[in-house]
């Protein structure tokens, strides 16, 4: 990381999954926690605290200025939301909570010591939203303090609410219906679920009956893998998606990857929404997969990869040029993805632009204690922006 100028200190407490804590000092340089892992497990929820506790200790013990504010993730039931509000009370300092996607990106600029403004493309499994909603499929711009969701997704109804993450099969018949399709729920997956299952959920889809949205980009990877048949239930996270990619790859590594995507998808895949975001409609390309070609589960897996990644690349890349960005960050967990992160990477820096990802705690949210921390000291010092709730006055940044 490349410090610019002295902020405020920060302690951020990271979100729910692969937990762990980070200290931003003035300087903006950070200290970790060990990873906790997943806040369900009381035990990874003991360590926060301590992992917390020993932070501000050592901070203090090297002769760092007091710490200003606690930052967390917006949602309200995470463990981790609850402990840094608490914690901040007990300091007398603001307590900041930092939408999730954005977290993601600003972990990149922060970790990359960027300056001026970004295009941000944040892909993942789930984060609330500022509208209340989850996210997971975002096209942020940031620049400073301020930021601005630009894009999203084509929502997907998520019928079980998160009992859909576990069950691949119900995205893909989430997307059958956005598609106008529900019809051809029952008969492709009572075969492998039961008919009365897979009835019940083309009727929850049928009356919108416990079907949140989402915008997902882990999801519609899931929806993928369960129409070529390669998930239809998961018992690890991303398990689906990891066999989209794998079924990709062994393509991938028989063929020429550079194919390039014909414009008129492209141009067909991005639209504008009454509010202005621009949203990237993917139905098109699940379609695609309902009627596997006669090269195989594997060709229509690596099709999906390319051709979402020329979407995602062409989408950032548009949005750079009318925000007068050169650089665009790439974050959340779908870019582990390997096949997904080099293509989006070759198509936008064959267009010009400057790439970058987070290199130490990797693209999920092992590494989103960072990005919470960099975002609240940045609101810190914004004259310009509100003061946070119960913040005190603080030294001008220098």
């Amino acid at each position: 990381m490349a410090p610019t100028r002295e902020r405020p200190p920060v302690l951020a407490c990271g979100a729910w999954l692969k937990n762990a804590a980070c200290l931003l000092d003035a300087r903006g340089e950070p200290a970790w926690s060990a990873l906790h892992g997943d806040l369900g497990d009381p035990a990874a929820c003991a360590a926060l605290e301590a992992s917390a506790q020993a932070l501000l200790l050592q901070h203090a013990a090297n002769g760092g200025a007091p710490v200003r504010a606690v930052a967390h993730d917006l949602h309200p039931d995470f463990f981790s939301t609850r402990f840094a509000v608490e914690l901040a009370h007990t300091m007398g300092v603001p307590a900041i909570g930092v939408q999730h996607h954005h977290a993601h990106i600003a972990a990149v600029v922060a970790e990359h010591g960027l300056d001026g403004p970004v295009i941000g493309l944040a892909l993942d499994g789930v984060g609330l939203g500022t509208d209340r909603t989850a996210w997971g499929g975002e096209l942020l711009w940031l620049e400073g303090a301020r930021w601005q969701r630009l894009g999203h997704l084509q929502p997907l109804a998520l019928p079980g609410g998160d009992r859909a993450a576990r069950e691949p099969w119900r995205m893909a018949a989430s997307a059958l219906h956005a598609l106008g399709r529900g019809a051809e729920v029952v008969p492709r997956f009572a075969p492998v679920v039961g008919e009365a299952t897979a009835r019940g959920v083309q009727q929850m889809l049928d009356r919108g009956l416990n079907c949140p949205t989402t915008s997902s980009a882990g999801r519609w990877f899931d929806a993928a893998a369960a129409a070529l048949g390669l998930s239809v239930r998961q018992t690890d996270e991303a398990q689906a998606a990891i066999a989209l990619e794998n079924a990709a790859s062994r393509w991938l590594a028989q063929q020429a990857a550079d194919r390039p995507l014909p414009g008129a998808l492209v141009d067909l895949l991005t639209d504008t929404l009454p509010d202005g975001q621009r949203r990237l409609d993917v139905r098109g390309l699940f379609a695609a997969l309902l009627d596997v070609p006669a090269d195989g589960v594997d060709a229509a897996a690596a099709r999906f990869h390319l051709a979402l990644a020329d979407a995602l690349a062409h989408w950032a890349g548009e949005a750079a040029r009318e925000r007068g960005a050169t650089t665009v960050c790439l974050g959340g967990g779908c870019f582990f993805n390997r096949v997904l992160r080099e293509r989006v990477c070759t198509r936008l820096q064959a267009a010009g632009f400057s790439v970058h990802l987070p290199d130490r705690a990797g693209c999920g949210d092992a590494g989103l204690a960072l990005g919470q921390a960099w975002v609240a000291a940045m609101q810190l010092c914004d004259p310009d922006l509100p003061n946070p709730p119960h913040a005190k006055e603080t030294e001008p940044c220098v």
